[in-house]
């Protein structure tokens, strides 16, 4: 399996993976050109070789109508235009790119969307982007999603996330790092300060990295087949890049915190509230098992597996949702098929697919709710349209 590692020990910028991935392309001068044919009015992208600490890497410069923008660090842009999501997406709509690297664009800036969102407490349809939002950062966005597709990476994994300290000057005034739409971002993942005063990680950097990886961690177990190194600009005592090793890993297994707790006092509506709420919330799984417990009294086992990173969190919820007075940690190690989710088009219009291969195996299956939604639509069983659809 293609597996993308990101080594992210001195944060993330748009600009910094960009570069990164541009060393692993095969046509590093070929992808330039093609992103400069792709219909970003007035953008010109460059790439030029910088050293760091002795370590010689790539910084990816974009220009808009021929002026670089000024950068603190590298990512966090100081101007005067606003742009907001209507607008964005409409900037995407017209570019020359594959559709899947389309919906990878979009997606990630509707991670930005909904932060910011939050952090103002505004509707996102009332957000308006000072850093994110401007030709240069559609162009840093635009350039790693069509690297991870062309680079034909299967699988993302990353480090911790190092973000930095102290302050940063954005457009709304002086702020602590990580930025609040950073930080907002980056929850769930697991994130140190590290011994540099400054921001480390961008709002743009955490949504790529939120949206592509899979897990963060050590990297995998993986035969290394190219390493690129993507610069910022400014210089520190230990090498101010990102680290990125493409190769081929094994099949999957990872590591997860199981959950569990008996409860005898709890009623089915009730049991079957908490562990839809545990879903919403991000579990990986929550089941029940049906057990006896002390004087022959019938309870429910309640189990719920969740992210090493998250546990604690878990059980708060667990706690809240709950009547349960204790509950057992164990972690476990899974084997696991790589799952995808892709977008076909059929004579019903476009329909989810879930993919899943590993350990010599691959199947498939389509959306339970897309398919659904098309049989209640056409009148029709779901045996029958599976048929249609074969």
């Amino acid at each position: 399996m293609k597996t993308l590692y990101l080594d992210c020990g001195m944060g993330a910028a748009g600009d910094m993976l960009a570069a990164a991935l541009l060393e692993l392309h095969p046509d590093r001068d070929g992808f330039i050109r093609r992103m400069n044919n792709m219909g970003l009015h007035g953008v010109k992208i460059s790439a030029e070789k910088l050293t760091k600490c002795g370590i010689c890497g790539t910084h990816f410069s974009v220009s808009v109508h021929g002026i670089e923008e000024d950068e603190n660090l590298h990512g966090h842009h100081h101007h005067h235009e606003h742009a907001d999501m209507h607008s964005i997406e409409h900037i995407i709509s017209h570019l020359d790119m594959p559709e899947k690297v389309r919906e990878d664009v979009l997606a990630v800036y509707a991670l930005i969307a909904g932060a910011e969102s939050k952090v103002h407490g505004v509707p996102v349809s009332d957000i308006h982007f000072h850093e994110v939002g401007r030709m240069d950062a559609i162009a840093d966005i635009t350039a790693v999603s069509l690297l991870i597709s062309e680079l034909g990476v299967e699988s993302v994994n990353a480090s911790p996330v190092c973000t930095g300290s102290g302050t940063v000057k954005c457009a709304h005034g002086i702020l602590p790092v990580p930025a609040p739409a950073t930080a907002e971002l980056l929850k769930g993942i697991p994130i140190t300060a590290g011994n540099i005063k400054t921001e480390l990680c961008t709002p743009t950097g955490a949504a790529l990295l939120k949206h592509f990886v899979k897990s963060f961690g050590d990297m995998p177990p993986m035969s290394v087949s190219a390493i690129g190194y993507g610069m910022g600009k400014k210089d520190f005592e230990r090498a101010n890049c990102l680290r990125a090793m493409l190769g081929e890993s094994a099949d999957s297994r990872d590591q997860v915190t199981e959950l569990a707790c008996n409860i005898d006092d709890m009623s089915a509506e009730d049991i079957a509230f908490a562990a839809e709420r545990l879903m919403d919330e991000g579990a990986l799984d929550v089941f029940t098992t049906a057990i006896g417990m002390k004087k022959s009294r019938p309870a429910v086992l309640l189990t719920v597996l969740c992210p090493i990173s998250e546990k604690e969190r878990f059980a708060r919820l667990i706690f809240t949702y709950t009547s349960t007075l204790g509950i057992r940690e164990y972690t476990c190690s899974r084997y696991v098929l790589e799952r995808k989710l892709e977008t076909r088009k059929t004579v019903f219009g476009n329909v989810r697919v879930k993919k899943a291969e590993g350990y010599g195996v691959s199947r498939e299956k389509y959306e339970y709710e897309d398919l659904a939604a098309i049989a209640a639509e056409k009148g029709i069983s779901l045996e029958s349209l599976r048929k249609m659809l074969k």
